[in-house]
């Protein structure tokens, strides 16, 4: 009888030395054995000078069936030691003697502090980091766009103040507009808000841009989070921007108000003739709650799009509001949505908030409510003062006193491809909102879209222009 108690680990102790002699050890000597990299040049992106990096990688490869030894790693130009680099788990400025074993890998590491270049533009800085195998050279281009900022913490705007587009903002902590008090954006300035950061305006907001020159309010996360998807497409990056009870006369154009936890929201109580928040070709997209909430609040929003939250892209409780050339759409990427994309309240006894205030007046002309989700939260308005006048929804539904000549059911057609991370409301060719639009209700202030593309006499639905593409592929 055959005694496994012997043979067994015996087979085990051979097939341990049959693997292990798989295993070549020896360190080539063949010049044409070299190492190969995951990228020829590594990406940074941009950078805020005088401030540390994110960490990226890149791998190199020993694509043969020996050890690769490389005699050193470092960098031919960085001087001033911008560019920091860790070889396989160990830091410094330079590397000898690297070894890869046989088909096999190491990680190189690269983080950097850009100084500052007195520049109001990014500058490209360059630096090249080489690889020397048995007396070749390979080498990994490392490129990185400096931006120097203004940095700004706890700022309290106590009397009238411009900011000028020299260069960026970067908001910590706080920015916060005193009651009497008046902030002027200029044309071309961006606001970079940094984590939990948040912007209130007691007194009076004046946000200036244009169609070549908007302005930026968005998160100071400017790298990726991953490949090629930007944190700009991130929501929840700062608090956001609320304007108090004591607020009035904000006026925004063209501006971008982004990435949000919060949005915008709007408390105070102003009147149809003096809205305490006007809004003109501005965007309010990607917040953790409402793009924008007012709460007995008067908002003039015209050529707008609001989109992109998790609870609902807008909030209207009580207030006079005109919505006029809006898209409303909401393909919010990190949650369920919460609600409809249009959620009203403190609009009839129904839905009395208890505040004494008069209910909502609203006017919602021109405009496209789509997306995923219901579109309104409110299918039945009878009887209240909000009206809908050719306006495109996403429901099935028939025209009334409060819904009058709208095109229901229908699909827009946005080019938005949400699994692509692609979010653009403009309409392609088949779109039923071409042309949709009634003329008598576009407004002085909607004659211009976000593109400064003009409406002309047959306008369409929405915020923006409808502009012809070849070949489109359906």
């Amino acid at each position: 009888m055959i005694n496994f108690k012997y043979i067994l680990p015996a087979i085990a102790v051979f097939l341990m030395t049959a693997i292990t002699s798989c295993i070549e050890d020896e360190i080539s000597s063949n010049s044409s054995d070299q190492p190969t990299f995951s990228v020829d040049t590594l990406k940074m992106g941009a950078i805020f000078t005088e401030t540390g990096t994110p960490t990226h990688s890149f791998t190199v490869y020993n694509k043969h069936d020996k050890i690769i030894n490389i005699s050193e790693i470092k960098f031919q130009d960085n001087e001033a030691g911008m560019f920091r680099i860790n070889v396989d788990g160990m830091s410094g400025k330079s590397f000898q003697n690297v070894e890869i074993r046989p088909n096999d890998s190491i990680y190189v590491f690269v983080e950097a502090t850009l100084t500052a270049n007195n520049s109001n533009t990014p500058i490209t800085v360059e630096r090249h980091l080489d690889f020397i195998t048995r007396g070749i050279t390979k080498t990994v281009v490392i490129t990185a766009e400096g931006q120097d900022v203004n940095r700004k913490h706890g700022v309290v705007i106590d009397h009238d103040t411009r900011f000028t587009a020299d260069k960026p903002y970067q908001i910590f902590d706080s920015l916060v507009v005193k009651q009497g008090a008046t902030l002027t954006i200029d044309p071309g300035v961006t606001l970079y808000f940094h984590n939990n950061a948040i912007m209130r305006v007691d007194g009076t907001l004046v946000s200036n841009g244009t169609p070549q020159q908007p302005v930026n309010f968005t998160g100071d996360r400017i790298d990726n989070v991953v490949n090629d998807i930007p944190f700009d497409l991130m929501s929840g990056q700062w608090a956001g921007l609320e304007f108090t009870s004591t607020s009035r006369n904000n006026y925004m154009t063209h501006t971008s108000i982004r990435n949000t936890m919060w949005g915008v929201v709007v408390d105070s109580v102003g009147t149809q003739d003096n809205p305490a928040l006007t809004l003109i070709n501005c965007r309010l997209r990607n917040s953790q709650e409402f793009a924008l909430a007012a709460i007995h609040s008067d908002i003039k929003a015209v050529g707008c799009e609001i989109a992109d939250a998790a609870t609902g892209v807008i909030y209207l409780q009580g207030g006079n509001h005109t919505l006029n050339h809006c898209t409303f759409a909401n393909y919010y990427l990190f949650s369920a949505l919460g609600g409809a994309a249009i959620q009203l309240s403190h609009i009839n006894a129904e839905s009395d908030d208890q505040s004494g205030l008069p209910y909502m007046t609203a006017d919602i002309s021109n405009s496209i409510i789509y997306g995923n989700g219901s579109d309104i939260s409110h299918g039945d308005l009878t009887g209240t003062t909000v009206t809908l006048r050719y306006c495109l929804l996403k429901s099935e539904g028939s025209d009334d006193d409060n819904f009058l000549c709208c095109l229901w059911g229908k699909d827009p057609l946005y080019y938005t491809v949400r699994n692509e991370y692609i979010f653009d409301y403009r309409l392609k060719n088949e779109s039923p909102a071409i042309g949709a639009a009634y003329l008598q209700y576009t407004l002085p202030e909607a004659q211009y879209d976000w593109y400064g593309l003009p409406r002309g006499v047959k306008p369409d639905l929405g915020a923006y222009v409808y502009v012809p593409a070849e070949n489109e592929e359906e």
